[in-house]
């Protein structure tokens, strides 16, 4: 009997954003459907827009498994994962113990397919994967806004500035043609 499908099942209970008021709260597993949602867009976008060789289903397959590890670790809230280089790594420490007891509960057989996407993979598909989860977290953040939720200004604004550092073309695309939208009523999607 192998578990890795029942836990992957239960990213369901692991709530995000767990140091701010939320007035729609959000689980990894809802957090990481939209992230792949968003980094297949991105590698859409370098493919069709830009021209150049892009697998928008390799980028959307890692994103939807980008934070599995978190059935064990718990979402830990950026200010603390980032406060210092020592609490970083150690975090990445737990994260690979957290990898290996997760790949351990598939047969021998599946674990090559889903190592890459559990542990993330070097590169192109993993840097479109960040962009695609620091973006999900800018449209969580346009999304309290527009509910009035005045916590997240900050919030939003740190991580707008740190999608433009990142300095894709993608992103600026995407954030240009698409990102307005997540802050209209649907009233106003529908006009």
């Amino acid at each position: 009997m192998y578990n890795f499908f029942a836990y992957i099942s239960r990213m369901k209970y692991i709530d995000r954003w767990s140091l701010m008021r939320n007035s729609v709260t959000e689980n990894i597993q809802e957090h990481s459907h939209m992230v792949a949602v968003l980094a297949h867009a991105l590698a859409v976008i370098r493919r069709d827009v830009f021209g150049e060789d892009c697998d928008p289903n390799a980028c959307a397959a890692e994103a939807l498994f980008h934070d599995a590890t978190e059935i064990f670790t718990g979402d830990l809230p950026t200010p603390i994962k980032y406060y210092n280089p020592a609490i970083r790594d150690a975090y990445r420490q737990v994260e690979s113990v957290a990898a290996d007891k997760l790949l351990s509960m598939l047969p021998r057989e599946m674990r090559g397919a889903y190592a890459p996407m559990v542990r993330g993979t070097e590169g192109e598909v993993h840097r479109l994967v960040k962009a695609a989860d620091k973006l999900a977290a800018y449209i969580k953040c346009l999304e309290e806004l527009e509910a009035g939720n005045g916590e997240f200004a900050n919030a939003a604004q740190e991580t707008l500035a740190a999608l433009k550092k990142m300095e894709l073309r993608e992103v600026s695309y995407f954030l240009e043609h698409f990102a307005e939208g997540f802050g209209l009523t649907l009233d106003e999607l529908n006009g």
